[in-house]
């Protein structure tokens, strides 16, 4: 019988890789969705597409992770395996605006999935999306299992609850739950409103006479960039261990924004200094100003390690922008 398993957050750039690469090892996938009065599973498109991958084993659900009662009601009928909680408010900049309901959905929205599963499903296997946001003002360089946090947002301050409390009900009731520790990893697929993936729309938009500026927040800060797909392998590999144990998972190198928008304007064939502006508006009233992993522990228990390089990545979001925005032009419809 095949494996099931149950993604939060199914409709994110991380859910709809997931769900790719279970569906390709043969599991029944089950997804958490919010009701909305537009589609938003538009990222899971491919899988309908792809025929190497069996969307009759894949199932979505209306439910929130503000709601215990729907959260509860998945859980217990669909009885999966393994549930993955990517799930959350996870915009750094917006959770200042919105402080409450980010600490409602990424930090209480885990302790219902995690009631849920106890009383549900105390066998399943349970992967927590943490976060390499939680390091905010980092204590030691590079950031390993062991540094502790200190968060410098409402963003960063719920993933330590969400953290904290996967690690309580493990020891607690003998869970089988696991945290991530996921450092910034992107895609063609990353949402719009983050900052790699607005810069490699500009890039495309500008390159096609579409718009003039792109304004920005501070170039200095620098991060640990990965690629979305390989970090979801990473994910699976931890739920598949005998022991749940905590990861950090990263590349181990580090690149300012600066350094991101040179190569995508330079892919493009733009020098990027004629078309950035500084605007203090994307400013975050705390920053974090330097995030880089140590993942010697995956690669050692996990075997796992990345294979997409910095360059390599930056211009494949470059290269699905361009195609993207030419497609839309001719009346295709592409996906990455």
């Amino acid at each position: 019988m095949a494996k099931k398993a149950l993604i939060t957050g199914i409709t994110g750039q991380d859910g709809s890789y997931l769900a790719e690469l279970l569906l390709s090892k043969g599991y029944e996938v089950h997804g958490l969705i919010r009701r909305a009065s537009s589609f938003n599973t538009e990222r899971l498109d491919g899988i309908y597409k792809d025929p190497h991958l069996d969307d009759a084993h894949l199932f979505l659900h209306y439910g929130d992770l503000a709601d215990s009662v729907a959260t509860y009601k998945a859980v217990d009928s669909i009885q999966p395996d393994e549930i993955y909680h990517l799930g959350a408010q996870s915009h750094v900049r917006v959770s200042f605006d919105i402080p409450e309901y980010t600490g409602d959905v990424t930090g209480i929205g885990t302790v219902r999935l995690l009631e849920a599963i106890r009383e549900c499903a105390p066998k399943a296997r349970f992967y927590q999306a943490s976060s390499s946001e939680m390091f905010g003002l980092v204590q030691e360089v590079p950031q390993k299992e062991t540094t502790p946090f200190y968060p410098r947002s409402p963003y960063g301050a719920a993933k330590v609850y969400a953290y904290w409390i996967t690690v309580n009900y493990r020891e607690s009731y003998n869970l089988h739950a696991s945290n991530g520790i996921l450092f910034n990893h992107e895609s063609p697929r990353r949402g719009e409103t983050f900052v790699t993936r607005k810069i490699t729309r500009a890039v495309a938009r500008i390159k096609a006479g579409l718009q003039k500026k792109l304004y920005m927040g501070n170039l200095d800060a620098r991060r640990d960039w990965g690629y979305a797909p390989e970090y979801v392998e990473a994910m699976w590999l931890m739920l598949q261990q005998d022991k749940p144990d905590d990861y950090v998972i990263a590349t181990g190198e580090t690149h300012t924004v600066r350094e991101f928008l040179e190569v995508a304007f330079g892919r493009a064939g733009l020098d990027w200094e004629k078309y950035v502006e500084l605007d203090p508006r994307y400013l975050r009233p705390t920053e974090v100003d330097l995030l880089i992993g140590d993942p010697s522990k995956a690669k050692k228990q996990l075997n796992w390690a990345p294979k997409v390089g910095f360059r390599q990545l930056v211009e494949i979001m470059v290269d699905a922008d361009i195609e993207s925005l030419r497609a839309d032009m001719s009346g295709e419809r592409v996906r990455a």
